[in-house]
């Protein structure tokens, strides 16, 4: 699986979206372990006023002191979970979205140590976890949830993981990678920013 990575997202030429507006940088984290890869994923705090106990990528808002999103990416996941940037092996990028408050998310694949330690900060996070790649794989893993945005009713791919509820802007991130990376096939409706 880790080799299918590289070699795909090697020569992957990612969606760009135009959108007037804030920027942010997601780092889909994936454990470098050949036999079983996870990829990490956080629950936001329920005090925060935005994304309020959703589950996510380490990841947020582009600073005017970032370089690049890339480099937002990795320090927000350093302040999120401790997660050093000299211990990412960034891979590539995958296609930007919208998130439903119009911020124009960019996400990128890294591969980190298998027992890299992972710390939350209270001030941003519940919860940080784990989730074997093939467990996206499975096709009776998956489900839908309904969720309002862009001024409608959407259903959006959604995971029931020990509790957690992987869903919206994450779970299609995941489908783009699983679809992208291992041909896996899993249906999905076009977002609108991707229609124009």
């Amino acid at each position: 699986m880790i080799n299918q990575l590289r070699q795909r997202l090697a020569h992957h030429r990612p969606l760009r979206i135009r959108e007037e507006g804030g920027k942010a940088g997601v780092l889909v984290a994936i454990t470098d372990c050949h036999e079983n890869p996870e990829v990490i994923l956080t629950r936001r705090a329920a005090h925060l006023s935005t994304h309020s106990g959703e589950v996510a990528f380490p990841g947020g808002k582009h600073d005017d002191t970032d370089p690049d999103l890339l480099f937002t990416a990795l320090r927000e996941a350093q302040e999120e979970v401790g997660l050093v940037p000299d211990e990412v092996e960034v891979l590539g990028q995958l296609g930007q979205v919208l998130s439903k408050n119009r911020l124009q998310v960019t996400p990128w694949v890294g591969l980190v140590p298998v027992d890299v330690p992972l710390t939350v900060n209270p001030d941003e996070l519940d919860a940080v976890f784990r989730v074997p790649l093939r467990y996206f794989l499975e096709t009776d893993s998956l489900q839908t949830h309904r969720i309002h945005a862009y001024g409608r009713q959407m259903d959006v791919p959604a995971w029931r993981y020990e509790g957690f509820l992987i869903w919206g802007l994450t779970a299609y991130v995941l489908v783009d990678l699983m679809n992208l990376v291992f041909d896996a096939g899993i249906p999905i409706k076009t977002r609108p920013e991707h229609r124009s």
